[in-house]
Order: C-alpha cells, then structure tokens, then sequence
C-alpha cells in the first residue's frame, strides 16, 4: 500500500515536473510561430488581391480614361483642320496665313492636352495616337491614293498633294517623339515644340508680313523674322515649362531656366536663319537642334 502511494506519488511529482517544463518550453515557441504564422497571411493577402484584383481595374480604368482622352483630342485636331479650312474656302483668312496657324495651334494645343491623359506608363503612346492617325492621313494624302482638299489647302503652300510628305510630315513625326521620348516630365520635349510652333511658326508670319529688311547671309530670312523668333520661341517655351511646374510635373530654378530657355532659343533662331532650307527641312532643324540645346542646359 505504501509502494503503491509513493509510486503514485512519484507519479505524480514527475507529471507535475514535466508539465511545468512543458509549460515553460511552449511560452518562447509559441509567439515566435504566432509571429511567423501571421505575418505570412498579412504578407500574402495584400499582394495576392492585388495582383489579381486590384491592378486589373486600375489597368482599365488607365485604359479606359486614355482611349477617352484620345478621342477627345482626335475630335479637337480635326475640328482645328476644318475649321481653318473653312475660314480658306470663305476667304476670310488667307491660305498662307492658314496653314501657318494651324502649324502653331495644332502642336501647340496637342501639347496643352497632355495633362488630361493618365499617370500610367502607356499615356505617352495613347497621346502619340494623334499625331500617328494625322500621319497616316499626310502619308495617303500624300501619295494621292485619296485627295482631301480640306487638308491640302490647309496645310500646303501651292496645293500639290507630295508637299504633304515634307514640312508636314516632318511636324506630325517631330509630336511623335516628344511625346514617346520626353513626355511631360521633361523640359526638353516641350521647349523643342515651343521652338518649332510658336517661334518658327510666328517668325514666318511676321517676316512676310513685315520682314522688308533681309538677313545678309540668307534672303530668304529677315531680321524681324528672327527677332520674332527668338522673343515667341522663348515664351512659348518658359509659357509650357511654366504651365507644367504649376500641375506639378516640373520643379524649376526659374532664374536659371529662363537663362537656359533663351539661350536655346538663340540657338534656334541662328539655325533657322541659316540658307539651309533646300538641305533640311525647318521643322526638322529647328525641333531637333533645341532638343540637342535644351538636352545640355537642362540635363547635364
């Protein structure tokens, strides 16, 4: 009988031993399992809605707010065509005077509009759609497989259907890569256009319009035309960069871009002067030249 209760109660002194050790050895594992067994699900979940849920919608939602902006854009250039192109047909505005303001508004208004598309990495080639289809209209145009008389009056200088395969056809390409390459995130792209619509665009005006005094190394230039040159291409330019520092692309120096903008400028205006129509077209030299310049004020 006392065999029996000393063995029950080692029995029970063991048990009790062994529970306390166990109760001691489970307290440190278990929140380290805890620990680990919660983070993963908190981890996993996120990710694996998100990945299948969540950037789906946006995606479409991207999609959705670009193709619309697109369409909206499209409607605005064509409506810009005809209706300069009815002013030509009315004439209440000459041909010349035409053409040339479409060449400024055109490129310039395309530029306004990129805000409205998305902050999504596709926008710049949903935006690049514009200037594409207007491609493809100068290339068919161009090769008279169609005649669009709207087009030619309002973007050739004697009507001939193969202009449309120089100066314009140089334009549209010069919106595509501003909008591919630099996008609104970048000061060069948008200086490169302001040079090539609003400076070269208005010293063609004025220079026929008041341009009686001639550069000495060109004829085919004045000097009220460069001087236009130079004063609208560097407010068009500082305009654009300032239009977009204010929704917030751009941070600037505005002391030293203006310095940087005219000096761009300057560049510009000497290129545009110079006797090389025959060779290069303006609306290749001009853009492509201020992208060099403003490439290496700004970003270098």
């Amino acid at each position: 009988m006392s065999l029996l209760a000393l063995s029950r109660r080692d029995w029970i002194t063991t048990t009790a031993v062994f529970s306390s050790l166990s109760g001691e050895l489970k307290q440190p594992r278990i929140l380290p399992f805890r620990t680990l067994h919660r983070t993963p699900p908190a981890f996993r979940i996120p990710s694996f809605s998100s990945s299948r849920v969540s950037p789906p919608r946006a995606v479409s939602s991207d999609v959705l707010h670009d193709a619309g902006a697109t369409a909206a854009v499209l409607v605005g250039a064509y409506s810009l065509v005809r209706g300069f192109d009815n002013l030509t047909r009315r004439n209440l505005i000459q041909q010349n005077l035409s053409r040339k303001l479409v060449h400024i508004l055109s490129g310039l208004l395309f530029t306004l509009s990129w805000p409205i598309f998305s902050t999504s990495t596709e926008a710049r080639y949903f935006a690049s759609i514009v200037p594409t289809v207007n491609c493809l209209r100068l290339v068919i145009n161009g090769l008279s497989l169609t005649k669009d008389e709207g087009l030619l009056k309002s973007l050739t200088r004697e009507g001939k259907p193969e202009e449309l395969l120089r100066g314009p056809l140089y334009y549209v390409l010069i919106l595509i890569l501003s909008a591919v390459v630099f996008w609104r995130e970048s000061p060069v792209g948008l200086i490169s256009l302001g040079m090539m619509c609003g400076g070269d665009g208005i010293a063609d005006i004025m220079g026929r319009k008041f341009g009686s005094k001639r550069l000495p190394y060109n004829e085919g230039k004045s000097w009220i035309g460069s001087i236009s040159m130079f004063i609208f291409g560097l407010c068009v330019s500082v305009g654009m960069l300032y239009y977009y520092s204010v929704l917030g692309y751009l941070e600037l120096d505005w002391g030293k871009a203006v310095e940087k903008v005219a000096l761009v400028s300057l560049v510009a205006t000497v290129v545009e002067s110079l006797p090389i129509a025959n060779v290069v077209d303006d609306n290749i030299s001009v853009p492509l030249v201020s992208m060099a310049a403003a490439f290496l004020t700004f970003c270098i």
